[in-house]
This record gives C-alpha cells, sequence and structure tokens, in this order.
C-alpha cells in the first residue's frame, strides 16, 4: 500500500544533508509510495527528481524564521501551511525533519508521526557555536534542545551513543539508518567525460573549506610524503583555499578546480580520496568514492569513518590531526592499496534497502 512522506528540511542547498534525503525521496518514489519535500526556503542546488513534489512554506523576505522574537509567528505559518498540504494531498503517514531550523519548528507544529534525523555531531557542532559568539551557540542550543522527547534517527551510530551516553537530550527513541546510496546512479555519474580532470596521477579531498575539515592537517602531510603526487580540492571558497595553500607552502602539490556539480569522475580517475576532518556526521564521500573505485585514507574521527572503513580498510585510518601519520598512508595506499571491490559497507547502505528501513517507521 503507497504511503504518503513528508520530508522536512531548511532548504535544497549543496549539502550533505540535502543530498542524502533527495536520494532517499527518489528511492521511495521508486517502490511506489508518495514522498514530498516540504522545504523551509527556496534555494534549490540539485536537480529535482521527476514526480517529485516539493513545496516551499517561506518566501525569500522571510530571515531569522527561527529567531526568539520570530519563533511563535513562524511555528503558526508552517503549521497552517502542513494541514493545508494534508488538506491537498491527504494526511502524511510518516514526517522525516532535517536540520536545526527545520526540527526546531516540526518539533512545536504538532505533526505525528515525527522523527527528527540527526546528521552530525551534537556536541561538535555546539562546540563550534560557542566560538562564534553566545547568541549563535544560544540559538543552536534551542533546537538541539528541541530534540529532547523526539524519535530520533541518527545517520551513523557514533552519533547515536553520543547522545545516549550524554546528558543533553533525552529521545522518546533512538536508532541508526545509514545514509543510502544510489550504487547505479554514482558509477554512471562517474563515467561522465570531464576534460578539466588531470592526466597524471593525484589523491582527491572532496568537502567544504571549513575548519572542521582540517585541510591544514593535509597541507602538513603533504609535505612530508615521498611520493609527489599532487591533490585535487575540489570546494567552495577557492580564494580562502589558495590563502591556505600559500601560508603552507603546498603551491605546487595543489591542483584547484573548485566545487563541482559532478564530483564523481574526479573522485573515479583519483588514485584514493582522503579526508582529514576533526568530526563528521558519516562520510559519505567516503562511501562514494569506494563505488567509485577508488580507494580512501581517513581521520579516526568522531563519527561514522570507523563504520565505514572497517576489516582490511582499518588500516587507513589515522589518528585526527596527526599529519605523519597521514603521509605515511598516502604513501601506502599507492603502493599497496587495499581491494575495496566488496566494501562490508556496501552492504550496509543501498538505497533501496535504506528506504525500506525509513518505511518501517511507519509501522
Amino acid at each position: 500500500m503507497s504511503k504518503r512522506i513528508a520530508i522536512a528540511i531548511d532548504s535544497l542547498a549543496g549539502g550533505g544533508a540535502e543530498k542524502v534525503m533527495l536520494t532517499l525521496a527518489k528511492a521511495l518514489l521508486e517502490l511506489g509510495h508518495e514522498p514530498h519535500l516540504l522545504v523551509m526556503h527556496d534555494n534549490c542546488s540539485y536537480t529535482i527528481p521527476d514526480g517529485l513534489k516539493v513545496h516551499f512554506c517561506f518566501d525569500e523576505k522571510e530571515h531569522n524564521i527561527d529567531s526568539f522574537w520570530r519563533l511563535k509567528t513562524s511555528t503558526r505559518k508552517l503549521q497552517k501551511w502542513v494541514a493545508q498540504l494534508q488538506k491537498r494531498f491527504g494526511l502524511f503517514d510518516l514526517f522525516l525533519s532535517n536540520l536545526d531550523k527545520t526540527n526546531l519548528l516540526m518539533t512545536r507544529v504538532g505533526v505525528s508521526p515525527l522523527y527528527c534525523v540527526v546528521h552530525n555531531s551534537i556536541e561538535e557542532e555546539l562546540k563550534r557555536q560557542l566560538k562564534l559568539g553566545p547568541f549563535a551557540y544560544i540559538n543552536m542550543l534551542r533546537a538541539k534542545n528541541a530534540l529532547n522527547g523526539q524519535h530520533l534517527i541518527t545517520v551513523s551510530k557514533g552519533i547515536e551513543q553520543e547522545i545516549l551516553n550524554g546528558t543533553r537530550i533525552s529521545p522518546t527513541s533512538i536508532q541508526t539508518i545509514y545514509n543510502p546510496f544510489d550504487f547505479e546512479e554514482i558509477v554512471e555519474s562517474s563515467k561522465e567525460l570531464i576534460v578539466d580532470i588531470p592526466k597524471v596521477d593525484y589523491f582527491i579531498h572532496v568537502g567544504r573549506f571549513a575548519k572542521q575539515k582540517r585541510h591544514d592537517v593535509l597541507f602538513k602531510a603533504l609535505k612530508l610524503t615521498e611520493n609527489k603526487l599532487p591533490i585535487v580540492l575540489l570546494c567552495h571558497n577557492q580564494k580562502k583555499a589558495l590563502k591556505a595553500v600559500k601560508k603552507y607552502g603546498v603551491e605546487d602539490r595543489i591542483i584547484l578546480p573548485g566545487f563541482q556539480k559532478n564530483p564523481f569522475p574526479w573522485i573515479k580517475h583519483a588514485k584514493a580520496l582522503v579526508l582529514s576532518s576533526d568530526f563528521e556526521g558519516f562520510g559519505n564521500v567516503l562511501v562514494e568514492a569506494m563505488i567509485c573505485g577508488t580507494p580512501a585514507i581517513s581521520t579516526n574521527c568522531n563519527y561514522g569513518p570507523n563504520e565505514i572503513l572497517i576489516g582490511d580498510l582499518e588500516r587507513f585510518l589515522t589518528p585526527i590531526r596527526d599529519e605523519k601519520s597521514m603521509a605515511n598512508k598516502l604513501d601506502e595506499i599507492l603502493q599497496n592499496p587495499p581491494d575495496i571491490r566488496d566494501a562490508e559497507i556496501f552492504k550496509k547502505v543501498k538505497v533501496l534497502d535504506i528506504a525500506s528501513q525509513y518505511l518501517e517507521l511507519i509501522k
């Protein structure tokens, strides 16, 4: 029997959570269900799959919809909007809420059954926000506290354990459902002909140029490697990245094409993908790299990489902020690459299996 699922999210800007939910929605469509994207703001960087219903609640002029002084008004508007959608299309069998702003609002709207999907470490995000000042911290803290008493889905066991072992949040229920990956789509996308791809061997890093990603550790590791392969950086904010490249004196080792809408051909042709983060929510790019046939190196950070690189692949986990260890692995992976054809994680992240796990929430 077809189910109607509402996936609520801040926007469809180019982030990991947005991509994950679009992949899930597409799979639900393929299984004969009726997913709807309930998007707070009309900011879209992705191609919307055919047949997927997308609705936008707030217009461009409505800023700070989660602020102290606007929260009640925004909640009432969202409540009315959801009621109108259900009157038009029928009642939703399941609500999935994603990201702080949406979680804060959706937990006040009073819909059921509602599950909040936690895509990142709560404690690490709060630590980072505290450095931006008390107002930024308090604003995020409100959103995190909204998860109290809610049904939670975490995208890695590490995040689940952080919540269960901590005292900040007491959920009504909590379980881990890994992010979904469409293997066929990724492999097909990796075949696209990109003329700018280097003709020489190279490593690759894919991710925002942000402190969490610790490009500084990566650049320091490059200076310590025996091999002299360059590394391709696929990121936004090329100007900021270039400034750091010059600071660490690795201009001769960096190729900086910037953000790519389709990163998979770049990943496919790399000798290895490397992740140098202090923390992750799951580490999607590690799985995507291996689906493309490219082995991966990652810091053994919280949370996710040590749930992805398991078995023989575990030898390519390095301590965080340890450039010497990372440099050794950048050399080792060239000399003794792992067999990733049947990586254990592949059995746990197939898109239709993950969609089925979400559908089980309705039961």
